[in-house]
C-alpha cells in the first residue's frame, strides 16, 4: 500500500480521540483501533486539559478515568456539555456498581474495566458509534416477529396489532434508540418519563414489564429487554 493510499483510506475512517497518560497502553490502543479500521489521536492529560480538545473531525471519545491530576469524570463532563451526542467510552481499573451508574446517567456510552482484550474494547465503541449514527433517525425496526413503526406510532407481532399506550410506545423507542446500551433506571426517569433522578417510583420497572408482557415470547425469561443487576436495562434484537 502506498503512503497516498493510506492516507487517503485514513481520510475516509472515523477517528477516536484516545485520552491516555500510559504511554505503552497509548501505543497497544493506536494498534487496536487502527487494525478495526480507525483513526486513533493519542493525546495525554496535559493536552485534555487545554480547550477543545475535540474536533468535528472525532466520532468518539476512549478516555482512562484514572488521570493522575485532571478529573477523567469532569472531563468526561466537559465533553458531553459540548457535544451531547459524541459517544464516550470509559477505560477504568474500577469495577464499583456506584462510579458506574455515575457515569453512565452523566451520559457516557460505556463503561469498560481493565484488564479488557483488544476485542472487545473496539466492539464496545462500534455500538457506541451505531447507537450515535441511529440515535434520531430510527422511524422503523424489526426483530423476532415484531414490527414498530414509530411515525404511525404502531406496533405488530406475528402480523397482530399490539396495544401500547403512549408511555410505553416512548419507552420502546427510547430502549431501540440506545440498542446493546446499558441504560440506568435513572436516565429513563429523565429522558422518557421527564422525572427528576431522585423521584422514588418503580414507574420503570412497571414499563419494563407490561413491554416483556406484551412483546417477549417468554416474559419470564425475556431475551430483549433485559435486566442488568443493579444497574438498569438493556434492549438488544
Amino acid at each position: 500500500m502506498t503512503a497516498k493510499t493510506a492516507a487517503s483510506r485514513q481520510g475516509l475512517a472515523e477517528r477516536i480521540l484516545v485520552v491516555e497518560d500510559d504511554l505503552s497502553l497509548q501505543r497497544a490502543l493506536k494498534r487496536t483501533f487502527e487494525a478495526g479500521g480507525f483513526v486513533a489521536d493519542l493525546r495525554s492529560e496535559d493536552e485534555v486539559a487545554l480547550k477543545n480538545v475535540c474536533s468535528a473531525t472525532h466520532s468518539a471519545v476512549v478516555v482512562d478515568l484514572t488521570l493522575h491530576t485532571l478529573s477523567g469524570r469532569d472531563f468526561c463532563r466537559s465533553i458531553k456539555a459540548q457535544t451531547p451526542s459524541l459517544p464516550i467510552v470509559v477505560l477504568s481499573a474500577s469495577s464499583d456498581i456506584s462510579e458506574m451508574v455515575s457515569l453512565l446517567d452523566m451520559g457516557v456510552d460505556d463503561y469498560v474495566t481493565k484488564p479488557f482484550s483488544p476485542r472487545e474494547l473496539l466492539a464496545r465503541v462500534r455500538v457506541a458509534l451505531r447507537h450515535s449514527n441511529r440515535l434520531h433517525t430510527v422511524h422503523s425496526i424489526s426483530f423476532d416477529g415484531i414490527f414498530v413503526d414509530f411515525e404511525r406510532a404502531e406496533v405488530t407481532r406475528d402480523g397482530g396489532l399490539v396495544d401500547l399506550m403512549a408511555a410505553e410506545l416512548r419507552t420502546l423507542k427510547f430502549l431501540i434508540q440506545n440498542e446493546d446500551r446499558v441504560i440506568t433506571r435513572a436516565e429513563l426517569l429523565t429522558e422518557v418519563f421527564g422525572y427528576s433522578t431522585d423521584t422514588a417510583t418503580r414507574a420503570v420497572d412497571n414499563r419494563i414489564m407490561t413491554l416483556r408482557k406484551k412483546l417477549e415470547r417468554n416474559r419470564s425469561c425475556p431475551t430483549h429487554f433485559l435486566t442488568v443487576h443493579r444497574v438498569g436495562y438493556r434492549f438488544v434484537r
